[in-house]
């Protein structure tokens, strides 16, 4: 299946009510309600858009789609390319030592917050095929499975830091993404030149 045949899936904007409900466990009944065949269906226009966006992990939700599933991976930073596609996730176990790192969200450009997680995880899950999967993440997956899971139960980054972090990250961000415009009204006006 080439990418063009894959479904497109965008991303909900932030004030969503799906990005701010949680998900309900998901069965394959509801696959062809939704106009997908599989869960491997679903997987790989999950990983497309998460791609498209620059991601590393991204939640069904955060696309629209009312599956309690998440991908996380497919880039060569996170273990040379591994990737999960996880159904009905959950965490079984948590490790109490933490530590506290910056995170961002396709569903917050430009965002960045510094979140306190535990370091390593137990998980289970299901894969594409229905089959049960139990693994321990540490260091960057344990942080993005722990960021997709909260999606799934309706809880974004944001409600993670304080008001005045949260305020003063969005200032940052605002000013991230005025630089972008500028430059990218800059580029178009070179290539208008060009042209």
């Amino acid at each position: 299946m080439t990418d063009k045949e894959i479904k497109q899936l965008g991303l909900v904007p932030a004030n969503d009510i799906r990005v701010n409900t949680a998900i309900a466990p998901f069965n394959d009944a509801m696959l062809k309600e939704h106009g997908f065949e599989s869960r491997a269906e679903v997987s790989k226009a999950m990983f497309l858009c998460m791609k498209k966006y620059g991601g590393v992990g991204l939640t069904c939700n955060q696309a629209g789609l009312p599956f309690r599933m998440f991908v996380m991976g497919n880039h060569l930073s996170l273990q040379n390319g591994k990737k999960y596609a996880c159904w009905n996730p959950r965490i079984v176990a948590t490790s109490n030592d933490t530590i506290l790192m910056q995170e961002g969200c396709l569903t917050f450009p430009y965002l960045f917050l510094k979140i306190e997680r535990p370091r390593t995880i137990n998980v289970e899950f299901e894969d594409d095929d229905g089959k049960t999967i139990k693994e321990e993440f540490s260091s960057l997956f344990s942080r993005i499975y722990q960021h997709e899971l909260d999606h799934t139960m309706g809880i974004t980054f944001v409600e993670k830091v304080s008001k005045l972090k949260f305020d003063m990250a969005k200032k940052k961000a605002e000013k991230m993404y005025k630089r972008d415009l500028q430059l990218a009204e800059i580029e178009q006006s070179r290539k208008s030149k060009e042209a």
